[in-house]
């Protein structure tokens, strides 16, 4: 996999802006000599977004990137003016991608549509200056507030094809095949086993009007989800299909037995998979006549939909194709727009990735003849009513700035 440019799991670096401190300048003039305070506030630090981009289709652009800074704002000068905000950063993510804390595994946002803006980590609010804080009793204060620091994390991204059918089956199962004739894909095809050793998506056309997007991950094997094989890695992919179409040759042994393993291996990795709908497809049909079909029926796996078909023969493909887009197109059957968050699981997790060590970078130092000082000795606490920007949540991280479907 070192050579392949398909990357759907990253570690990197990301820390938002500190806020810039506010003056504490006192006003001075030829004919006014005791002008009072007039230090303008600090500017708010950089904030750290993700952004769903539906031109993206893997996380390669981020595995030379490692760190995503924000910067500072800028402290507050004299005649109160307001120091310049911190830079804003963007990081732009494939649709389907998951945030999770690199440390603890903990979900944090995920971003599952194109245009989707999420507020990953929050700048750090700049402080007033000192005329603010001048009163009756106080009329020349000689201290501002510092800028509030900003937040600096170490994340995971993880990406999850979104596709309208996933497909699951062992290797030699016949997957990349049926791929190949009823979409444009081009995926390898051999006669050997995991010759898919990446996910391949296609558009299949229905109908000469409609179309549903179709996803194939490598073969998975008896205990794919302790870590056998590839399908550990790759099974995070059909987590967000609306519909599993289970493909089993008609020369296996025992048709029910896959079936339930793979079913087994699923429910393994995550428990939310065995509501999602099936549909079970028998491979390699051509050689097969009617007779010999209805003899194989009673011992095919009970309360699923099947079909047999023959990608090579192109045979049972139009009605597989009807038996998908029912499936699809049933209300029951929908993607959900807000999937129930999990944590990351010890299990799925790269070791090469999560022992990356990033090279230690210094934060962007301060001026220490920025105005924002407090006096000597003061240890005062600032409420949230002291600072210069009001947040609507200020103990919310993870905020959806837009959704192009709530706009609409």
């Amino acid at each position: 996999m070192a050579e392949s440019n398909f990357i759907d799991y990253v570690k990197i670096l990301c820390r938002s802006g500190k806020g810039g401190a506010g003056s504490a300048h006192l006003h001075r003039a030829k004919y006014l000599p005791k002008g009072g305070p007039d230090g303008g506030d600090g500017g708010r630090g950089g904030h750290i977004y993700l952004k769903g981009n539906r031109n993206l289709w893997t996380l390669i652009h981020l595995k030379y990137t490692r760190h995503i800074f924000a910067t500072n704002g800028q402290p507050g000068t004299e005649n109160q003016c307001t120091g310049k905000d911190g830079v804003d950063q963007t990081i732009e993510v494939p649709c389907g991608t998951a945030v999770y804390d690199a440390e603890t595994g903990k979900f944090l946002c995920d971003v599952t549509r194109d245009g989707q803006v999420v507020r990953l980590l929050r700048g750090g609010r700049g402080g007033l200056g000192n005329t603010h804080f001048k009163s009756a009793t106080r009329q020349t204060p000689r201290f501002a507030q510092p800028g509030e620091k900003g937040v600096e994390k170490a994340v995971i991204l993880e990406l999850k094809l979104l596709a309208d059918v996933g497909l699951v089956g062992f290797p030699n199962a016949g997957k990349s095949t049926l791929l190949s004739v009823i979409s444009a894909a081009k995926p390898k095809i051999a006669n050997y086993p995991f010759t898919t050793l990446e996910p391949n998506l296609g558009i299949v056309p229905y109908r000469g009007v409609q179309s549903f997007v179709m996803a194939d991950i490598p073969g998975i094997i008896e205990g794919a989800s302790e870590g056998r094989g590839l399908g550990l890695r790759f099974l995070r992919h059909i987590e967000r299909n609306a519909v599993l179409l289970f493909m089993i040759p008609a020369d296996s042994d025992d048709i029910a037995q896959e079936y339930s393993i793979l079913c087994h291996e699923l429910e393994t990795f995550n428990p939310d998979l065995v509501e999602k709908p099936r549909v079970l497809a028998i491979t390699k049909c051509d050689m097969l006549d009617d007779e010999l079909i209805e003899q194989m029926r009673p011992e095919l796996p009970d309360g699923v939909p099947c079909v047999f078909i023959s990608s090579v023969a192109q045979k049972g493909l139009t009605e597989l194709k009807d038996l998908l887009w029912a499936t699809i197109t049933d209300e029951r059957n929908r993607i959900p727009t807000n999937d129930t968050p999990r944590d990351l699981d010890e299990r799925h997790r790269q070791a090469d990735e999560d022992n990356f060590i990033f090279e230690a970078e210094d934060e962007e130092q301060e001026d220490p003849n920025a105005g924002g000082k407090m006096r000597d000795g003061d240890d005062r606490q600032w409420a949230d009513e002291y600072w210069a920007e009001d947040y609507e949540d200020p103990n919310k991280d993870f905020q959806v700035v837009s959704d192009p479907d709530e706009d609409a």
